[in-house]
């Protein structure tokens, strides 16, 4: 029984450094960056684009 519990705890931790640790590292958010040249609308869709067709900004 209680290798089932370490067992969960070590799950655990690692979902924890894999969704809130790495991420606040290796994840930066791009919607949180100022929008230059105009609204927020305009910005997200001028990145989407680029990324899609892989050009740099």
């Amino acid at each position: 029984m209680t290798l089932g519990r370490t067992l969960w705890f070590i799950i655990l931790v690692k979902l924890f450094i894999m969704f809130f640790i790495l991420r606040l590292f290796f994840f930066p958010n791009y919607l949180n960056t100022p929008a230059v040249g105009g609204d927020k609308e305009e910005y997200v869709s001028r990145e989407l684009i680029h990324r899609a067709i892989g050009d740099p900004p």
